[in-house]
């Protein structure tokens, strides 16, 4: 498994994993097909010119998933975002654990991402074990807004900087 940039060529990998209803079930549902090839390249442009760390996976020089850093926000309330999505016939082996590992070390050494935030829905145990396996700190629920549906999510942070975050809150094992 290694980590490669996003290029404007991905657009067959972003609908297999976009517009998938199975894939898409914990974000609101699949995106139309028609948005696909624009996201695509913005999001090759931003991987280019480094404003995000757009990254797929990859394993035997097939695209696995997709792992992403980026900020969002006004600059006085910028938010470091991450999120990742492995399709379906590479689940269950690690990939998306490893590829988080591997983005959030890249962008430690960087030093200019700060605290980093993940929304894994409620009911997506997978992702939220991702979170708690890699070190991240659980402040709570959140009701967030994707893909014009509010989803409900566990807000999970992990400060790239080496100062100390709040105590975890507890909720319920998934």
């Amino acid at each position: 498994m290694f980590l490669r940039d996003v290029l404007a060529t991905d657009v067959e990998a972003y609908l297999r994993m976009r517009c998938d209803p199975v894939m898409m079930a914990e974000l609101g549902g699949p995106l139309p097909a028609a948005h696909v090839a624009r996201q695509v390249r913005r999001d090759a442009e931003l991987a280019a010119d480094g404003t995000a760390l757009i990254k797929m996976i990859v394993v035997d020089d097939t695209v696995a998933g997709t792992v992403t850093l980026w900020r969002h926000g006004s600059d006085d309330e910028a938010v470091t975002e991450i999120g990742w999505m492995v399709l379906p016939g590479f689940q269950g082996r690690g990939l998306a654990k490893q590829g988080v590992r591997t983005l959030l070390d890249q962008a430690r050494a960087e030093g200019r991402w700060g605290v980093v935030h993940a929304f894994p829905a409620v009911t997506n145990g997978p992702s939220n074990g991702i979170c708690r396996a890699l070190g991240f700190t659980l402040l709570g629920e959140e009701d967030v807004e994707f893909n014009d549906q509010v989803i409900t999510t566990r807000h999970w942070t992990l400060d790239l900087t080496g100062r100390p975050e709040r105590p975890e809150t507890r909720l319920p094992a998934d």
